[in-house]
């Protein structure tokens, strides 16, 4: 099967992040093609600063690899430099309906958020989602779970252009963990955590350890006492479970036994544990990769082309069927 997913290089990543797409990566790398990209493209949509975006790329593809990434088993690469994507992008543009744009939640959601940059790449930003991944004919996208939405108008343009030129893509599914695809803010758990937020309702990949216990420690809690999972009662608690349980691998019923008649403050304590122990060979990771600057680029150069080779075979085919070569 061939995989297909990206983030943007938008800041640092954070566990939200890992737990809801990297983490899932790791073993879809050993059995699968995976095909994994800096969605620059995409960040371009909200206000960014052109002077700082290069240095998030290179921290971006230093956080892939640190959390895990095998350059030899997968592509990596950056979006931009793969212009099939924009290519491809606006072909589908002209079978796509606008209306089907205008009801996307992340389009609401983020008009509201960026009122003085409604722009027509932020409407348009799921269709070049589905030329990310349609280009390399991919079959799964692992996501989390608030861009399901996304992955149906995929399906449903790979549907379309079938119908009209001709069986060329098949119908993604969208890979969404049962656990984990949705990471909730530390300060405001009923949002989604966010790198565009105060940094305390983060913790990002390669956080000092103090940080990490600062931020857990005052990471907002519910009303009473009981450490149980109750996403509707008690969302911050529960949130805080979640986190706990996917990063020591135990369930979420055994970890309530374990704080059974504990404290808020002993909890905290022992996850903010768990989250040092399981970031630190991260943290190691990265300080070597940041001194091997050319291995970096590297690693970039070869995954552009190899994801160059498909995406141009794919072009190819595309405007033979939609009559644009001679």
């Amino acid at each position: 099967m061939r995989i297909v997913s990206g983030i943007q290089p938008t800041s640092q990543l954070h566990i939200g992040n890992y737990l809801g797409a990297i983490k899932q990566w790791i073993p879809l790398q050993e059995k699968n093609e995976c095909v994994f990209f800096i969605a620059d493209l995409h960040a371009l949509t909200v206000p960014y600063d052109p002077k700082k975006i290069q240095n998030s790329i290179k921290e971006t593809v230093v956080a892939y690899i640190a959390a895990g990434l095998n350059p030899e088993k997968a592509i990596i690469f950056v979006q931009s430099q793969v212009k099939e994507h924009t290519e491809l992008c606006w072909l589908f543009n002209t079978i796509c309906p606008i209306g089907e744009l205008q009801r996307m939640t992340q389009y609401k959601d983020k008009s509201k958020k960026f009122k003085e940059n409604i722009n027509a790449g932020l409407l348009d930003y799921p269709v070049l989602q589905a030329a990310d991944v349609l280009i390399y004919k991919g079959e799964g996208v692992p996501v989390g779970k608030d861009q399901e939405q996304h992955i149906e108008l995929m399906r449903s343009l790979a549907k379309k252009f079938n119908q009209k030129f001709g069986q060329t893509f098949k119908e993604p599914a969208s890979l969404i963990l049962k656990e984990g695809s949705k990471i909730m803010s530390l300060q405001d758990p009923k949002r989604k955590m966010s790198k565009s937020d105060e940094p305390k309702s983060c913790i990002f990949l390669f956080d000092s350890p103090e940080d990490i216990q600062k931020k857990v420690s005052s990471a907002q809690t519910d009303s009473g006492k009981d450490i149980i999972y109750n996403i509707t009662k008690k969302p911050g608690i529960s949130n805080l479970l979640t986190i706990y349980s996917l990063l020591n691998n135990k369930p979420i019923k055994k970890i309530e036994e374990d704080f059974k008649g504990k404290s808020y403050a002993e909890f905290k304590k022992s996850l903010a544990e768990i989250i040092i122990n399981y970031l630190e060979p991260f943290r190691r990771k990265q300080k070597e990769l940041l001194t091997r600057e050319v291995y970096v680029q590297e690693i970039l150069k070869k995954g552009q082309s190899r994801a160059q080779t498909i995406a141009q075979e794919t072009m190819k085919e595309v405007k033979d069927k939609m009559g644009l070569t001679g």
